[in-house]
């Protein structure tokens, strides 16, 4: 691909980001990012377009102009609406890929990239099994060096990654404590230490009860607000053993690319295309019971270079 002729374009939501970076930055490094917030109605109707679409952009609204990109890829629904909509205005020279179901016909996209559990078919459809993400060797080995301390931390080192509600459903109280219950006791049985990150999804109510569990086990407990940096890269980079709560299918996605043994717990039906997550990382031996034996290793999941290699086939980027 030319120099400069990527648009990353996203709703600023920190896993849609991660995304769509994580694709753009294998396909070229000349990357330039846009966030896009829609004024209503262009905003309750996304990605459908509505007359006026210059007029939906309440910020920004200068930036999505010529010279247009050879490629322009979104995450989100927003951002599904943006890449339709450079792709229109550009008369189809700026290419378009979109990550995750955009809920209308793929055929608006030159590319749509959703998950298999999300069940959408069709010849320009890819459906990795995993949300897409940049961890793989060297993306580890630079988080152990930046966070070098950990490595003096007492093993085995579980990392525990708490995400949040989904789809205005909030978190589950009782599954989050029988969670960290649970590492407790694993962690009393087989010692080590116990490396905690809560995300922005994590109610802060709750971070009270999960500092309490650990006060007194070697690691420490992050959250967003606190003074260190974001320790997840090193988390992921050190972890011996990676507990996820069951909601996040992108660091579930993020846990499996370590090659570390990962862990959840279930106490209540999943929602039916999360069930389906699941269930495929269980049938290919990356998601374990909480308390369940497994080798040290196992069988890694990264699909990003994957994908980006079926994005330069199909599209015919050189």
């Amino acid at each position: 691909m030319p120099a400069g002729s990527c648009w990353v374009v996203t709703d600023g939501a920190a896993g849609n980001r991660r995304q769509a970076l994580a694709l753009a930055e294998a396909l070229t490094p000349s990357i330039r990012e846009f966030v896009v917030d829609l004024r209503a109605p262009w905003s309750w109707f996304a990605p459908r377009l509505l007359p006026g679409a210059r007029l939906a952009l309440s910020r920004h609204r200068d930036r999505l102009q010529p010279p247009w990109p050879t490629l322009v890829i979104g995450c989100g629904r927003s951002a599904a609406w943006a890449t339709r909509q450079v792709h229109q205005w550009s008369n189809g020279r700026a290419l378009s890929v979109q990550i995750l179901d955009p809920r209308i016909a793929p055929r608006h996209w030159d590319l749509v990239v959703a998950p298999k559990h999300d069940h959408l078919h069709g010849d320009n459809v890819l459906t990795p099994l995993g949300s897409l993400n940049p961890v793989d060797d060297a993306w580890l080995a630079d988080a152990r060096d930046a966070f070098a301390t950990f490595g003096e931390l007492p093993g085995p080192r579980f990392g525990v990654l708490l995400g949040g509600g989904r789809h205005g459903a909030p978190m589950d109280v009782a599954e989050l404590a029988a969670l960290l219950e649970a590492v407790k006791r694993r962690q009393a049985h087989e010692g080590g230490s116990v490396l905690v990150v809560a995300s922005r999804r994590t109610p802060s109510a709750l971070l009270p009860m999960v500092r309490e569990a650990f006060h007194d086990v070697p690691g420490f407990v992050w959250a967003p607000g606190d003074e260190d940096p974001n320790p997840y890269p090193g988390v992921l980079g050190w972890a011996d053993r990676l507990v996820v709560t069951a909601d996040s299918v992108n660091m579930l996605s993020e846990a499996c690319a370590t090659g570390r043994p990962v862990h959840t717990l279930v106490s209540a039906p999943l929602a039916a295309k999360l069930e389906r997550f699941h269930a495929e990382l269980r049938a290919t031996r990356r998601l374990h019971d909480i308390d369940a034996s497994t080798p040290p290793v196992q069988p890694v999941l990264r699909e990003t270079e994957w994908v980006a290699q079926r994005v330069r086939e199909h599209l015919g980027l050189g």
